[in-house]
């Protein structure tokens, strides 16, 4: 069983979503989607002031065996990109879930968040694939 924090809210398509307590919060891909993937070789990280729609696609991780679509869990507007990443996108495989974020967005509606996944949840959709 993957590393998931208990603080982290996620969604089924394993993005994972970190309320920063000020209406901003801070994507990635879960440790369990980071091992499904393999060694991730480029990040396409979103614009910042681009508005996202709950669901809508907003970049790609690559990596040796397949690419992968990253979906917005919530609207809101991109805040800032990981571009480390750009230099060093293997930092997804190495901390998920610290270094290896992908972008932050300002969120339309706080309360969504409530709709995602808890870790016990995501547990529960990560051990049945």
């Amino acid at each position: 069983m993957s590393n998931i924090p208990a603080n982290l809210r996620y969604t089924e398509s394993h993005e994972w979503v970190l309320d920063n307590g000020d209406g901003t919060v801070t994507l990635g891909i879960t440790d369990h989607a980071q091992e499904a993937l393999g060694d991730v070789v480029f990040v396409e990280l979103p614009e910042v002031g681009r508005s996202l729609d709950a669901g809508e696609e907003f970049g790609v991780i690559e990596s040796v065996k397949a690419a992968s679509d990253l979906y917005a869990p919530l609207a809101g507007e991109v805040i800032e990109a990981n571009e480390a990443l750009e230099d060093a996108p293997e930092t997804v495989n190495e901390a998920p879930y610290e270094g290896g974020w992908i972008a932050k967005l300002k969120l339309a509606d706080a309360a969504a968040l409530e709709g995602l996944l808890d870790a016990e949840a995501y547990a529960k959709l990560a051990d049945a694939e």
